[in-house]
């Protein structure tokens, strides 16, 4: 299953928690899709760790955590998955 659109807009909707990425759906993408989805999410994930928020905006701190948490699940997962099935990417 080729990339539907932009695969930084996909990265986004990982942190945002609209998209999530599991072993069964990663069986449809190609090993150059899934490194182009790994290098996507890695820049969301650059971002997202660069935005500065304030310590007593707890509510914007718990997001851009949460954010931080999705984008490391979703990398983990295709990296796990890859070294599952032998793929070098």
């Amino acid at each position: 299953m080729p990339i539907a659109g932009n695969p930084k807009k996909l990265a986004y909707s990982v942190a945002q928690g609209f998209q999530q990425f599991t072993p069964s759906s990663l069986r449809a993408y190609a090993p150059e899709e899934l490194k182009v989805l790994l290098f996507n999410l890695n820049i969301v994930l650059r971002e997202v760790r660069g935005t500065s928020v304030p310590l007593e905006d707890v509510e914007n701190l718990k997001e851009k955590n949460m954010k931080i948490h999705r984008l490391s699940q979703a990398i983990s997962t295709i990296q796990s998955f890859a070294a599952a099935k032998g793929l070098r990417i």
